[in-house]
């Protein structure tokens, strides 16, 4: 009778403005969103509570579906770990000497209700992952599906369908042989036995407690998880103890440990440079030239990095924490001669070609060797055009003249003059790398009339 009378109030104009509006409303949106539509589009100020009675006398049938919840069927022993974080608290970290966010890492056996709790100050990657580690070596063991949020360290893609799972997490997964089965976006309900569970942590582990540091609150944590936790008597399991069911039914259900441990990995991207390489963390690691400009994958994984493109691996080098790890291989061999192509090596391949090489070499670089390394490589470089043994003719030549610089080896190279006799001794040679001498010079010159 009183909602009827409440709804006497509106004219019919406004009650088929409310049915239009609240039934393409109704099944997508809160109450609250329906009275400011009504408000902001058709002028009617109502309240929430006006709108939820206008509900319920005129879509009963809409209402009453809305409140219909289906009970969850009985879920077998070690076949389901929901996992949440939430946050417990602040906390004087004296490490940082600060205080910082404690959040806590909850996974709960939806079977047995038995729960891990472990704080934690970071919710990255590695933590994300080691706080897994830690729940089944906690538990003995490890449940066939985990029942995620959509948060980045575990789902890079969330999706009712197929949604992509962060490579780390997907590679822990891998190892456990479990199944992440990411919950739907804003569905808490999706993982109500966690969800419910944060607030008891929250009152019964935190609050009141001091800490000495993360590794004490970690502990206390484990132990607080057996022997408060595992103990309650859980109204969803008629009074029992988590603890004792789970040592009746469901230990023994999981799936056992692998026998390695777990090597946690870190994933990243990075787009290749003009110096063909790509960041990873603090530190650059080259890649095959071919590939700049596009996006790649990095896998860390212990002391190893390894490049993707795609799912081949492009490259790997040794972990470095700063600078640049290259491979050589990687540059195109023009550009990389220089570099590759040092004292040691000029002085390996001189002593390829023949003595006089290695004695010309040897005196080339014996002054400086990084000053004068291009004209040894430039020396060494003739014998790709004139052949080792013209080189060697010519070397020989050179130190014959007592000059044997790149400027001299390459001008007897470019006349032939590897094969001439050796000037006699006395003659007249201002400039030994001219090797006619000053009377060819005459010889060629005509004054001009």
């Amino acid at each position: 009778m009183f909602a009827r009378s409440r709804q006497s109030t509106a004219g019919e104009e406004e009650r088929h403005r409310w049915r239009g509006e609240v039934s393409w409303l109704g099944h997508k949106v809160t109450v609250a969103t329906i009275a400011q539509r009504l408000r902001d589009d058709h002028g009617l100020d109502v309240s929430e509570s006006s709108v939820r009675r206008w509900i319920t006398a005129n879509l009963a049938d809409e209402a009453a579906r809305a409140r219909v919840t289906v009970p969850r069927p009985p879920v077998a022993p070690g076949s389901e770990a929901q996992i949440d974080y939430g946050k417990l608290g602040t906390w004087f970290d004296p490490v940082a000497g600060r205080r910082v966010t404690v959040q806590g890492f909850v996974m709960v056996l939806s079977c047995s209700r038995m729960l891990f709790v472990q704080p934690v100050t970071s919710m990255d990657q590695s933590s994300w992952c080691a706080s897994h580690v830690a729940a089944f070596e906690f538990f003995g063991g490890v449940p066939a599906r985990l029942v995620i949020d959509n948060l980045r360290t575990g789902v890079d893609k969330p999706d009712l369908y197929d949604p992509r799972l962060n490579r780390s997490y997907a590679e822990l997964a891998h190892h456990y042989g479990t199944l992440v089965d990411p919950a739907r976006v804003r569905k808490p309900k999706d993982k109500p036995r966690v969800e419910r569970i944060i607030q008891y942590v929250r009152d019964s582990f935190w609050q009141g407690r001091e800490f000495t540091g993360l590794a004490q609150m970690q502990d206390d944590a484990a132990g607080w998880s057996t022997d408060v936790a595992g103990l309650r008597h859980s109204r969803a399991l008629d009074g029992a103890q988590p603890l004792r069911v789970f040592e009746a039914i469901e230990r023994d259900a999981l799936l056992p440990l692998p026998a390695t441990p777990f090597v946690s990995t870190r994933w990243s991207t990075g787009k290749v440079g003009l110096d063909t390489h790509v960041e990873v963390g603090k530190a650059l690691y080259s890649v095959p030239w071919r590939l700049i400009g596009q996006t790649l994958h990095a896998r860390v994984c212990g002391d190893v990095v390894q490049i993707f493109r795609d799912q081949h691996v492009v490259a790997t080098h040794v972990l470095r924490l700063s600078g640049r790890a290259t491979n050589p291989d990687h540059y195109p061999p023009e550009k990389i001669a220089f570099h590759l192509q040092g004292p040691t090596w000029c002085r390996k391949i001189a002593v390829e070609v023949g003595p006089a090489c290695e004695l010309s070499i040897d005196d080339l670089l014996s002054p400086n060797a990084i000053y004068h390394l291009r004209a040894a490589q430039g020396v060494l470089g003739s014998r790709r055009e004139h052949g080792v043994d013209r080189l060697e003719a010519a070397c020989a030549r050179a130190i014959e003249v007592a000059d044997p610089t790149y400027r001299t080896v390459k001008g007897i190279l470019a006349v032939g003059a590897e094969t001439d006799d050796a000037p006699a001794a006395g003659d007249a040679c201002a400039v030994p790398a001219f090797l006619r001498g000053p009377g060819q010079f005459d010889a060629d010159w005509t004054p001009h009339a």
